[in-house]
């Protein structure tokens, strides 16, 4: 039962639950920040770029089904080409996924919204905006023809002169900004927000999914951030990061690159395999055989991804031993993939299946993930890795990993959650056309490559000559390509018809167990009138009535009397209810923040610097002006003013709730955000250290100074200051926490002038420090970290300002003790990267080298 009694009749509570949570009429709907509406929007503008990439990739198979044709020349192949894979691996795949996982976790762990959601639509629009960039270039006829993995030197300003490069590396690195979003937001409500009684031990398998997946974006992504934007220094500054000649490396960008491309297969994979252990155990009446070595599998297989990247760099001339120990772990991965696909194979032998519309696709999923593991068993052998390397073998399998292992598990997923989202059921007939049309030719499109690849048909060639063994098998290929495209249309085409002539959907028309079919068809806004309390895995099964007092309002936070948008949050581990959020409602800061961020790519790719710094400044402006409504503002928390507490009185005094407000806590979500952003900018940082002593040992025209460009003792006396603002930062933060906030401004404004001055010294360092930034790789990477400590230096600086000011506002105090808590691990961070930094990059060099 609920820790709270309904505060209105349904009907009432359900008007004032809908008056709340409602978006914005007309134009207004651009401000929306719902995680359904931004889910779907997610999710649709995916398929629009599905369908284009999709349309390129029949371009592809039509050049290439005869011999010596030229319906395209080699330079628009090389363009459609790279298109192709930058739109299907980065504005398709995770997109839609993240869509998909931003519309259901809520309704999967009983919470009426993701905890930030305002973050959510910043994402959506980085990612819309980011697509649009990207794509113009193809019709302006400049796209990238590098290929979707850009490789140096072929994408340096040498062999690439035009500005098809930085259309990829800026437009790409504007995406990424929207999955880091997205990953940290799921991290973050998937831990702090289920509903009371879903410890970890009884969270869907889908969110266990979801979580693994949203940490390896949070850890993956980074190395692929950094390389886009030394590359893109490179070719607009000059700075020889790839540059042989300058010290540098072009083989650092393929490291970089596979540190993200090798954990993104599984990041797409993770959320797709979700879905399979959501449905399996629906379609065969019984829960799933292993849960828990099945969540043991997804862990290993997030842990292990991240050690495979040289797998994809075999033949480029790294040590027969690195040869051994990666080859050995790229088939040491299949050891987890192999327990989940023998769980999945163990509940349908021991359940009653069922083979409705999602069944059929993942029966299909499972015979085209099978084939597509073996064939990368293979190309884990070295040997084997070396005759077959960049050949069709290996696109086909990539394909068959990618579009068997994502795309047939997707359309699973949204036959499946479609009556959720609609209220109408698919057509069986249209979708079983649908599947054997997309099943054959998909088949006959990949297999056949296999043979061509194994024949010696390299990859990324426009054409070919005839006689070669190839004619006929390219050919059938191309024919299996339009078949499977014949079969995703009708995919596309039911799922679109069906909102208009599907049959009405009952309540959870597909008796399965999770809390989303607790909800009505088309769910609200809100999602749950009341919020529930679990206590298994399965709670529709094993509490039927689960539903109905739901919807009576008789389970936890039946009201809406604040006016504000409420949710639960937990504890991390055992979902125990500790506080209340209040998540904002419909706002435009981030629609604008993303096109201020919009403005800011594109003066960088028409070469107008000084635009682009004011558009940088006007960012950054409007995401502050953003942040300064949360915690203790009136529109984002107070029920009504409060005036400072002392620690004798419970912080949730005054506030008309059972549980305290986040702002009257010393921990909540944003702190956790604040966490697990610093861990995406701590693999970062990795990242540019990894490079730093990649080139210091493996570049072959490495050379350093014999003395280091900056006195070692101004670098330490830098340091002082800003150690000073954090211990001062730290027992303010310790004084709060017990409700002492005597001298709280003074406090804040001493730590704030102690930053200013760590960051004026540094700014001297920098502009003191005599570095050849453009004729020396390793100076390059010093201005790249000198940079990197100022910015991070500047950051903590104006946030504890505006902290301060807060404190006249009366946003923070001994009663709204929150905020500096969020702050104080970026200090922490920061600290600790400057001291590491000073002894890696500075210190360590003068010691090892010549004496």
């Amino acid at each position: 039962m609920s820790d709270a009694k309904p505060a209105s009749s349904p009907p009432a509570l359900a008007g004032q639950l809908a008056k709340v949570w409602a978006n914005l009429p007309g134009r207004g709907s651009l401000a929306a920040v719902n995680h359904g509406t931004i889910g779907l929007r997610f999710m649709v503008t995916g398929m629009v770029f599905f369908l284009i990439g999709g349309v390129l990739a029949m371009l592809l198979r039509t050049q290439l089904a005869l011999p010596e044709q030229d319906i395209v020349s080699a330079g628009a192949y090389s363009q459609l080409f790279t298109m192709h894979g930058s739109v299907m691996m980065f504005l398709f795949a995770i997109p839609v996924l993240e869509g998909l996982a931003i519309y259901l976790i809520p309704k999967m762990i009983g919470a009426r919204d993701l905890v930030f959601p305002r973050i959510s639509a910043f994402g959506y629009y980085c990612y819309l905006f980011g697509g649009i960039i990207i794509l113009s270039s193809l019709l302006l006829g400049i796209a990238p023809d590098s290929g979707w993995f850009m490789y140096t030197p072929l994408s340096s300003s040498e062999f690439a002169p035009g500005p098809g490069s930085d259309f990829w590396l800026l437009g790409i690195t504007f995406v990424e900004v929207s999955a880091m979003a997205a990953g940290i937001e799921l991290t973050v409500s998937i831990l702090c927000s289920r509903a009371k009684g879903m410890t970890l031990s009884k969270m869907p398998l889908f969110c266990w999914y979801i979580l693994v997946m949203a940490l390896m974006i949070v850890f993956g992504f980074p190395p692929l951030i950094l390389a886009s934007i030394l590359l893109e220094l490179e070719r607009a500054a000059g700075m020889p990061f790839f540059t042989v000649a300058a010290g540098g490396d072009p083989l650092l960008w393929q490291h970089l690159f596979w540190l993200f491309g090798h954990p993104e297969v599984y990041i797409i994979f993770l959320p797709a395999a979700g879905i399979v252990s959501t449905l399996i155990p629906v379609f065969s009446g019984r829960p799933i055989v292993g849960y828990r070595w099945v969540v043991v599998a997804v862990i290993l297989t997030g842990f292990i991804s991240f050690g495979l990247w040289v797998h994809h760099m075999f033949t480029v001339g790294i040590p027969q031993l690195a040869q051994a120990f990666f080859s050995v772990a790229s088939m040491l991965v299949a050891i987890p993939t192999a327990i989940q696909v023998f769980a999945w194979l163990a509940t349908l032998w021991r359940g009653k299946v069922v083979f409705r519309l999602p069944m059929l696709w993942i029966s299909g999923f499972l015979v085209i993930f099978v084939c597509g593991g073996l064939t990368g068993v293979m190309l884990a052998l070295v040997p084997f890795n070396w005759q077959v390397h960049d050949t069709h073998f290996v696109v086909a399998h990539m394909h068959y990993v990618l579009v068997g292992g994502m795309f047939f598990p997707l359309i699973a997923g949204l036959y499946y959650w479609l009556p959720l989202a609609s209220g109408r059921m698919p057509s069986e007939v249209i979708g079983r056309w649908g599947f054997w049309l997309t099943f054959g030719g998909f088949n006959l499109t990949f297999l056949l490559m296999h043979l061509t690849g194994l024949l010696g048909m390299p990859r990324r060639v426009y054409t070919y000559e005839a006689g070669l063994g190839w004619d006929g098998l390219n050919l059938l290929s191309s024919i299996g390509g339009f078949v499977m495209a014949i079969g995703v249309a009708l995919v596309l085409l039911d799922l679109l018809l069906h909102f208009w002539f599907g049959r009405r959907a009952s309540a959870n028309p597909w008796q399965a167990d999770t809390l989303e079919w607790a909800l009505d068809m088309p769910p609200a806004q809100y999602n749950f009138a009341s919020l529930p309390t679990v206590s298994s895995r399965h709670p529709l099964w094993e509490d039927p009535q689960l539903a109905e007092r739901i919807a009576a309002g008789q389970e936890g936070l039946a009201e809406a009397n604040s006016g504000l948008r409420e949710t639960y949050g937990t504890s991390a581990i055992s979902a125990q209810r500790e506080k209340i959020l209040h998540l904002p409602g419909n706002s435009w800061w981030p629609l604008y923040s993303a096109m201020a961020l919009a403005v800011v790519c594109i003066s960088l790719l028409s070469r107008w610097y000084e635009l682009a710094l004011l558009a940088c400044v006007l960012t950054i402006t409007l995401l502050l002006r953003w942040s300064w409504e949360s915690g203790g503002h009136p529109s984002a928390a107070p029920l009504q003013p409060l005036d400072p507490l002392p620690p004798s009185v419970p912080l949730q005094q005054g506030t008309g709730h059972e549980l305290p407000l986040e702002s009257r806590t010393i921990d909540g979500p944003g702190r956790w955000g604040m966490i697990v952003t610093l861990l995406a900018n701590g693999a970062l940082y990795m990242s540019l250290l990894f490079g730093w002593f990649y080139l210091w040992t493996a570049a072959p025209q490495w050379s350093a100074p014999d003395n280091g460009p900056l006195p070692l003792w101004l670098l330490l006396l830098c340091g002082l200051p800003a150690c000073i603002a954090l211990w001062l930062f730290h027992r303010l933060c310790q004084r709060l926490a017990v409700g002492d906030a005597r001298q709280l401004q003074r406090r804040l404004w001493l730590s704030t002038g102690l930053g200013l001055l760590h960051c004026l010294i540094l700014l001297v360092l920098l502009m003191m420090a005599p570095l050849d930034y453009t004729g020396s790789a390793h100076d390059a990477v010093l201005m790249v970290i000198l940079l990197y400590l100022l910015g991070h230096a500047g950051l903590a600086t104006v946030l504890t300002a505006l902290q301060a000011l807060r404190v006249a506002r009366g946003y923070v105090s001994a009663g709204l003790p929150y905020e500096p808590q969020v702050i104080k691990p970026l200090w922490f961070y920061y600290l600790a990267v400057y001291w590491i930094s000073v002894a890696l990059f500075f210190m360590l060099p003068l010691g090892w080298g010549p004496q």
